[in-house]
């Protein structure tokens, strides 16, 4: 009995080998094929060394006994489905004498929700590091992939950046398809697209976009699906991954794509003629294309009365100018033209600066740099030692700095009023630190000359500022109510008539358009 078994086990190995001999290339790529014994070896040659992989060999009894393998990761799916809607029922199953074949068993013997059937062993790796099953079974050249997926989650809530006092509080996960159902849900309409793809050599990241068929503009999808094709990266981990891959504009410090994890926002814009890029695993969502004034928008314009919305948006605009110019503003002043301060004024500063060792260019630098730091370390450290650490540690280190005479008090408020002002705008934390250092070394140079260049080159690069082709800051010249009624200012509902003509080629002017950006 011993011999028997060992020579039936001889004869298996056999016939695994000659079945992998036969195939040439890659395994990944080949076809699947009988007999079923080269499909277990090359499923165990593929995942070999992934201990989490788990295989299953089912026989069946009857006249005609049947062999099927099953394969799964581990942790990535439900066992009880497995066990009662797939194993349970091939046990029970009494094949016919003439076989079957895998539409078969999918149509009257496997109880999923979704299965479909793969040709290739790449489909099969694929489908088992999602979460699938896949079954094989003998005789058939095609494997079934099984929807068994049970994966750890994190749970609907409200972003941290982009909390509200009114509105939805709901955001986005990592996800896909969870972040996909909370903007189905509310959009009911056919006209809404969703087109997947796939980046990342060895990750194979799915990549979803969305937009409305009659809204969005023709020549930027096809110039986004064109740019996202020439993306060549071995792993696609969040959504910046695409927008430096795909940006107008590579080494501006400016955004040209819009982000944001509020499902309220994306439709809103997506009603506006944009386009939704969804990444698998990235809570964040891009839009294209971006508008400049963006940046100044909340969602929560949308949901307060327009009257204080309008006074919030023109302060958040004030606020930019205000932290990018006062400390060179400042420099210029105190360095290079005293006679524009009142006399009073002038002497006050005087009298504080006479004890200082330090110029007044240096200080600045030195100082901003310390708020920068302390800001860098309250958002890394947990919140609740983050927020003491930053107020103490500025309060602490400015009010020694000054009493030791190493810093201005009138360099303290400075500094104080410009990390104040760049809080009301963190869409334009980066090129806020970029912007105020240029115009500061600009205004140390040459003073109020060198504030001006500096000022004209940012205002000249923001100018030429374009996403997907499509200006950020171009006005139409004729300055029509329906072109301004969400820029500076945000109009009643009941004027917003007219979607943005740039974002969709000037095509749509049916109201209810316009929201959230």
């Amino acid at each position: 009995m011993f011999n028997f078994f060992k020579k039936q086990r001889k004869r298996r190995t056999q016939v695994m080998e000659s079945g992998i001999e036969k195939w040439n290339g890659t395994l990944e790529e080949q076809k699947i094929q009988p007999p079923l014994e080269g499909s277990i070896a090359a499923c165990k040659q593929i995942f070999s060394d992934m201990d989490i992989i788990r295989y299953r060999i089912l026989e069946t009894g009857g006249d005609t006994p049947r062999r099927y393998f099953l394969v799964f990761c581990d942790g990535l799916v439900n066992s009880e489905i497995i066990n009662d809607n797939i194993v349970k029922p091939l046990m029970l199953f009494t094949p016919a004498e003439s076989g079957e074949t895998m539409d078969m068993l999918l149509a009257e013997v496997i109880q999923v929700g979704e299965a479909a059937t793969a040709d290739t062993f790449r489909d099969v790796v694929e489908s088992v590091t999602a979460g699938d099953t896949v079954l094989f079974a003998e005789g058939c050249s095609q494997a079934a992939i099984l929807n068994t997926k049970n994966l750890a989650l994190r749970s609907i809530e409200e972003p941290d950046n982009e909390k509200v006092l009114g509105g939805p509080r709901e955001g986005f996960t990592e996800s896909l398809m969870r972040n996909l159902s909370q903007v189905v849900r509310r959009v009911h309409t056919s006209e809404f697209k969703i087109k997947m793809l796939t980046l990342g050599r060895r990750t194979q990241t799915p990549v979803c976009v969305c937009y409305f068929d009659s809204l969005a503009d023709k020549s930027i999808l096809e110039e986004l699906f064109r740019r996202l094709n020439k993306i060549d990266i071995d792993g696609m981990l969040d959504a910046n991954y695409i927008t430096e891959l795909i940006r107008d504009h590579q080494y501006s410090p400016f955004r040209t794509t819009g982000y944001t994890e509020r499902p309220d926002v994306i439709i809103a814009k997506l009603l506006e003629g944009r386009i939704a890029i969804f990444v698998d695993g990235s809570p964040m969502v891009m839009t294209i294309p971006y508008l400049f004034i963006e940046n100044f928008q909340s969602n929560e314009d949308y949901y307060f009365n327009f009257f204080y919305t309008s006074f919030a948006r023109v302060l958040r605009i004030c606020a930019f100018v205000l932290t990018v110019a006062v400390p060179g503003l400042y420099i210029a002043v105190v360095a290079f033209h005293q006679e524009m301060m009142p006399l009073q004024l002038l002497v006050r500063v005087a009298l504080e600066r006479q004890s200082v060792p330090l110029p007044a260019a240096v200080e600045a630098m030195v100082m901003l740099l310390v708020f920068d730091v302390l800001r860098e370390t309250g958002i890394r450290m947990p919140s609740n030692i983050g927020q003491a650490l930053s107020i103490v540690g500025a309060l602490v280190i400015g009010q020694a700095a000054v009493e030791a005479s190493l810093v201005a008090a009138p360099m303290i408020i400075v500094v104080a009023a410009t990390g104040i002002t760049s809080l009301l705008v963190t869409k334009l934390n980066a090129p806020i630190i970029f912007c105020r250092f240029l115009l500061l070394v600009s205004a140390s140079a040459f003073g109020f000359f060198g504030l001006t260049i500096g000022v004209s080159l940012m205002i000249i690069h923001i100018n030429n500022l374009t996403s997907f082709g499509v200006e950020q800051t171009a006005l139409s010249g004729s300055l029509r109510f329906q072109d301004i009624k969400d820029i500076f200012i945000r109009a009643p509902w009941a004027e917003m008539i007219q979607r943005p003509a740039r974002l969709t080629g000037d095509k749509t002017r049916q109201a209810g358009g316009d929201g959230n950006g």
